[in-house]
């Protein structure tokens, strides 16, 4: 082709897109045109009918969610306190289960919970420090940037507050189990920084202390150290958030939250336990009681359908929740869609890690008829999820209706469906 005829062709093909533009098409176009109108109807508000989003400089500086996304955080009934209150403390605020996919929890949507309630250090990670000394051969005392040089890790793990309690009075799974949430955590593992700092001998425990005003300090086995605790900078690939205790944290994998430090400056390492703080209110109890504590058992919970939601009508729906272990990894979710009579096995959504959320499914058709959804956890070392009636038939007392689980609370969920569809809590 020569050039006069290629710039014959451009000129065609320009005049053509021009006349298409105007709504004006040649014969064969207008042909083809018809014909694809007539074989595709257009779909009802396709041609552009919404409006359109201008970009901004804070969306491009730090992306926004969908207005039409309304997903919130709320004050969670632990102590009934507001957050924040007058004074501007935050206590405990519950993460939206309800509305979550997947296993991941948004950093903006990760549960709070403060020491008795406290106001943030507005810490600054150009002056902060974490110091590990004790008993230990050569102290350390490292700023971020050092910390940093150190190689990292990437896990996923879930933490959970012990109030994490489910009773009759509860309306929503925001309400029963909002204080407990899962993230990717980035760090350094602390055995990493132990073996650099050299153990003595006589090392058995170590003290976690933060900046909080009141110091979340607490006493955890060294063998505890030297297995998972990671000393996190980094929350689903950023930094931590303030209020998860930038600019660090101690993660204790599949024990209670608030053995969870946050903004981290101290780690003393003793020959003898400790009774900080946090151990005080053990002070009282039995050692039963106790052995419930740290580790977090078996536990599940039915997101969809669950309490304040209604499923429109009989069919086809796709039961969806979560499940975790402080005890290793979940092995088996089981659903049960008649009130514990029957079970049977869910799916998982995701791979099972270790010390994480995963997310299960069942699929079930719906008849029309009310009836009690619950789910229950298996997880890799054998322990399962139990109904609060064995629990009460394991400490040999009498099951009653308003029966509060000793220790850390991980029984059975059930939510009721009522006809119309409208799900309530089970326990009410």
């Amino acid at each position: 082709m020569d050039s006069d005829q290629k710039n014959s062709r451009r000129e065609m093909l320009k005049a053509s897109a021009a006349l298409a533009a105007s709504g004006i098409t040649t014969m064969g176009a207008a042909g083809t045109a018809q014909a694809q109108a007539h074989d595709h109807p257009a779909t009802p508000g396709s041609e552009n009918a919404s409006p359109m989003i201008h970009g901004s400089k804070e969306q491009i500086e730090y992306g926004h969610r969908s207005k039409y996304v309304n997903s919130v955080r709320v004050q969670h009934p632990i102590g009934g306190r507001p957050s924040p209150d007058v004074f501007g403390k935050v206590f405990h605020v519950a993460s939206p289960l309800q509305d979550s996919v997947g296993v991941i929890t948004p950093s903006s949507l990760h549960y709070i919970a403060t020491t008795r309630g406290s106001f943030l250090p507005d810490v600054d990670p150009k002056l902060h420090t974490l110091t590990i000394h004790g008993e230990v051969d050569r102290p350390l005392t490292l700023t971020m940037d050092e910390l940093k040089r150190f190689p990292s890790v990437t896990r996923l793990h879930f933490i959970e507050c012990a109030g994490n309690r489910h009773n009759g009075k509860q309306m929503n799974v925001q309400d029963t189990h909002g204080m407990t949430s899962c993230s990717e955590w980035t760090g350094v593992l602390l055995s990493t920084l132990l073996k650099e700092c050299g153990l003595k001998s006589s090392a058995k425990w170590f003290v976690s202390e933060g900046a909080e005003e009141v110091k979340g300090a607490s006493s955890i086995p060294i063998n505890k150290g030297m297995d998972d605790c990671i000393i996190a900078y980094g929350q689903n690939g950023e930094a931590l958030r303030p209020q998860q205790g930038f600019p660090v944290r101690i993660m204790v994998p599949g024990w209670e939250g608030i053995f969870h430090t946050k903004f981290l400056r101290r780690i003393k390492v003793t020959k003898d336990f400790y009774m900080n703080y946090n151990e005080f209110g053990h002070l009282t109890q039995s050692d039963k009681v106790l052995a419930l504590g740290e580790q977090i058992g078996p536990k599940s919970v039915i997101t969809y359908p669950s309490g304040t939601q209604r499923i429109p009508g009989p069919g086809l729906y796709e039961i969806s929740g979560l499940a975790w272990s402080g005890g290793g990894t979940v092995k088996m979710v089981e659903v049960s869609t008649d009130g514990g009579k029957t079970w049977n096995r869910a799916q998982f959504k995701n791979t099972p890690q270790r010390m994480a959320h995963v997310r299960f499914a069942y699929p079930w058709k719906w008849d029309g008829t009310a009836t009690t959804i619950m789910s229950r956890t298996t997880d890799d070392i054998g322990q399962k999820q139990a109904l609060r009636e064995e629990i009460a038939d394991w400490w040999k007392v009498p099951f009653e209706r308003d029966y509060r689980v000793p220790g850390l609370d991980n029984s059975v969920m059930p939510w009721k469906i009522a006809g119309d569809g409208m799900v309530t809590n089970g326990l009410a």
